[in-house]
């Protein structure tokens, strides 16, 4: 038997105890606090000798004697508790005593400063509120707890305020986005999460099975084709924040269940986006740190707008000396793809090589915030084409300290066009890319009745909460990220 073991046999005893006593330590439905503990610091002045009524976690216990001191934590921080024989009486001293980190407890008390000056609940009386039957962690280090962390997160909120604060600021973040986006005139909507054709990206998707109308159904890789519709239907700016499920690798980068803020704007273009785009962070950065300065992993990074625009393939020919312009065939795409070290398949098309280069090539090296533009057709099968060279598309793509954080484009409304664009990727999909678009006849006919030109935006939440927080991994951001069964 492991020492983990040993010491939840013995709580599992000591509980036994305590209900052969008469004390259920599970019973209490509530426990009616006066203050927070960070409250109490805060007012101390004010609260000095006041009774009160406090209540959270014991993260520490110290006995001297005939009197005991405790750390509790709640969730606004944590006080120490201080517990008397002579104010509790022996039979309550001693049972305060037998408390264990980890119990929750209840506690009742003045308000006053210990000997060495520190802010402490004089406790009168206490209730167990729920009695802890396995110890707690103590510290984490190394690259084995980082999995435990993730494994179990409630654990890694208890023991590391580090961590906690992440996702207050992911809270904040969210709330930010919202602010803006409402102060903007965009209005939020909801859309469906489970769709009967897998739409709005390049990916592959997740499927289950309806029962009542025997149907498949695909958890949605993207909202896009069904905010679209609204456009069609005569709202004009819209946003959503949702989860996305794409059934791909797991890496620092990528999980297969994500947060994206999706934003479309009737009788605007990509160019307007940009604007929207930089702004929008701009002003997250500043609500929820202060400053649109900030380090990311260990590079100062400025979010004041106006960003780099760079050409998608001037980027390219800067960080690997190859002119993509000029390559025409996919053969001569995999030939530059191969001699830049980079691994590509027989049946790797021009499109797919140049977006391989820019995730590992191009991309790392986009520290402070850029924009690239001018990205191929074939890569963006829902963008409208530029005017200057049909071969590209209106749309952009913003990294931020190496990382992509939005992709957007002026919306392809021509319905013939759109329909000839999922046609070629259903080619694709016949050739064995299992994540090409599939078609999609009903969009097609929303179309045809007429969408306004109109500027869409993607926007990965949790990467923007990974750069304001200086994260260096996705899942360090994602409360419960999808692991390996133990």
């Amino acid at each position: 038997m492991t020492p983990e073991e040993q010491l939840y046999m013995t709580q599992l005893k000591k509980l036994k105890q305590l209900r052969e006593s008469g004390i259920d330590p599970y019973s209490h439905t509530q426990y009616a606090r006066t203050h927070t503990l960070s409250e109490l610091r805060e007012r101390f002045d004010e609260l000095e000798g006041q009774a009160l009524r406090v209540a959270g976690r014991l993260m520490a216990l110290r006995h001297h004697g005939r009197i005991s001191f405790a750390s509790l934590q709640d969730a606004s921080g944590r006080l120490q508790l201080m517990a008397r024989e002579e104010q509790l009486g022996k039979e309550r001293y001693l049972q305060f005593v037998d408390l264990d980190v980890g119990d929750i407890i209840g506690a009742c008390g003045t308000l006053t400063k210990s000997r060495r000056g520190e802010i402490s609940v004089d406790v009168i009386e206490f209730t167990l509120l729920a009695k802890a039957l396995r110890p707690m962690p103590e510290k984490w280090h190394g690259i084995k707890d980082v999995e435990i962390r993730y494994r179990y997160r409630y654990l890694d909120l208890l023991t590391n305020p580090t961590s906690r604060d992440v996702f207050i600021k992911r809270t904040q973040i969210i709330r930010a986005i919202r602010e803006f986006m409402d102060a903007q005139g965009f209005m939020e909507v909801e859309t469906p999460m489970m769709h009967p054709i897998p739409g709005g990206a390049l990916a592959k998707p997740f499927v289950t099975h309806h029962n009542a109308l025997d149907m498949d159904l695909y958890l949605r890789i993207a909202p896009e084709l069904y905010l679209k519709r609204l456009i069609v239907g005569g709202f004009e700016k819209v946003y959503e924040i949702g989860r996305n499920f794409r059934n791909e690798g797991i890496s620092p980068r990528h999980n297969p269940e994500f947060t994206m803020m999706e934003v479309y704007w009737a009788y605007v273009d990509y160019e307007a986006i940009m604007c929207l785009t930089e702004e929008l962070i701009h002003y997250v950065a500043v609500r929820v740190l202060g400053t649109p300065k900030f380090t990311y992993q260990g590079n100062e990074i400025d979010l004041t707008p106006p960003w780099a625009r760079i050409k998608l393939f001037d980027a390219i020919s800067d960080h690997t000396g190859v002119d993509f312009a000029a390559i025409c065939t996919d053969e001569e795409a995999r030939v530059a793809a191969n001699e830049l070290g980079l691994e590509v398949m027989p049946t790797d098309d021009r499109g797919r090589i140049i977006d391989e280069i820019l995730k590992k090539r191009v991309a790392p090296k986009l520290i402070q915030p850029t924009f690239l533009i001018g990205y191929p057709v074939e890569i963006s099968p829902l963008a409208k084409r530029s005017q200057q060279d049909p071969s590209l598309t209106e749309r952009f793509q913003a990294f931020i300290g190496g990382l992509e954080v939005a992709n957007a484009f002026s919306e392809l409304n021509d319905p013939i066009e759109q329909r000839e664009r999922f046609e070629e990727q259903m080619r694709r999909r016949e050739a064995g890319d299992e994540e090409a678009h599939q078609m999609d006849w009903d969009f097609v006919r929303a179309l045809e009745y007429g969408m306004p030109p109109t500027g869409g935006l993607g926007i990965g939440v949790d990467r923007l909460v990974m750069l304001l927080t200086d994260s260096p991994s996705i899942r360090d951001v994602i409360l419960f990220p999808l692991l390996r069964s133990e």
